[in-house]
């Protein structure tokens, strides 16, 4: 992939954010700093960014995407009050796979598993 100064730039505030970023977030975040920045070139480039493995991406519950820079195995979590995206470590079920193989006899090579419900906040407030 050929460099780009703002596909640097997203990446940046991508890995910059604690909370998984939607590409409006990133495009707010960054427009101040780069007006010649547009949506458009905002979405291209984290789609590639993710087609290209750099980056995940996270369909969110309302229907729009979330962007996540950390690659390294791990599931999700989608409050579905405030639609925010949190990070649930692997070592909750490590050997799921391996699960899979024995129970079906078919090689995961990788693997997605969001859970769904009210993150601590939102369930506070109910």
């Amino acid at each position: 992939m050929k460099y780009s100064r703002q596909r640097d730039l997203i990446l940046k505030a991508l890995r910059e954010n604690v909370v998984h970023p939607t590409a409006d977030f990133i495009y707010t975040v960054l427009k101040e700093k780069e007006p010649n920045l547009s949506l458009a070139t905002v979405y291209r480039n984290l789609n590639l960014l993710a087609n290209e493995g750099i980056i995940r991406k996270i369909e969110g519950l309302d229907g729009v995407a979330h962007f996540d820079h950390n690659t390294h195995n791990h599931y999700h979590f989608i409050c579905s009050k405030c639609n925010k995206v949190y990070d649930v470590p692997y070592d909750i079920a490590p050997d799921l796979a391996e699960k899979v193989l024995a129970a079906t006899g078919m090689a995961a090579e990788s693997c997605e598993i969001t859970f769904k419900g009210l993150c601590c906040d939102c369930k506070k407030v109910n």
